[in-house]
């Protein structure tokens, strides 16, 4: 072999070492995305993640496998939440949680066993009725919504969009920010409602 070909070979060589520590240094980013510390020194588990969207948290506890402050995508819902926390118990009541409902930020999120009831407004369809029966614009379904005066399948449907597109409603004053609700319609809704 002549000296030209054995530099072009060095060089290729070269080449494929300084793409294959790339690689690696890639791969070694992934993973280490995959926990983030917290204020303890502890981790947070993060069960999804992508750089187009926005991270929510999320506090999980009850009735499932690992308990904990996991770290989703926005649009996550209950079911991903469930998963990230390694699943349900064999103990879990899966009838009192919506399993499709998306979580928002900060929200805490109950799984009860079997008999118990979840706390107030922490587990979806279980907690979207407050103990003095008003309904948590936070937590609501379609059905919770429809039971007040003058909110149909529609508008419900609406404030459910709102609150995906916009996070948890911080005052029952933001439901004028829902098309088709007015001051009128929130006057009569204002003592039937909470956040």
């Amino acid at each position: 072999m002549d000296r030209p070909a054995r530099r072009r070979l060095g060089v290729g060589a070269a080449i494929v070492l300084v793409l294959a520590a790339a690689v690696v240094s890639v791969v070694i980013g992934i993973v280490r995305a995959g926990e983030a510390p917290d204020a303890d020194g502890g981790s947070v588990v993060v069960a999804t993640g992508s750089a187009e969207l926005p991270a929510i948290y999320v506090h999980v506890f009850g009735a499932v496998a690992e308990p904990g402050l996991y770290r989703l995508e926005d649009g996550a819902r209950v079911i991903d939440v469930v998963a990230a926390a390694g699943g349900l118990t064999d103990d879990a009541d899966e009838t009192a949680i919506n399993l499709a409902r998306r979580v928002t930020d900060g929200e805490q999120l109950q799984v009860p066993v079997v008999g118990a009831a979840p706390a107030d407004g922490s587990a979806g369809a279980g907690g979207a009725i407050a103990s003095d029966g008003r309904v948590n614009l936070n937590t609501a379904d379609v059905a919770d919504l429809d039971t007040l005066p003058r909110v149909g399948p529609a508008i419900a449907e609406r404030i459910i969009q709102w609150r995906e597109e916009n996070g948890r409603f911080t005052s029952v004053d933001d439901l004028l920010s829902v098309p088709g609700i007015g001051e009128k319609m929130l006057a009569s809704l204002r003592d039937l409602v909470t956040v």
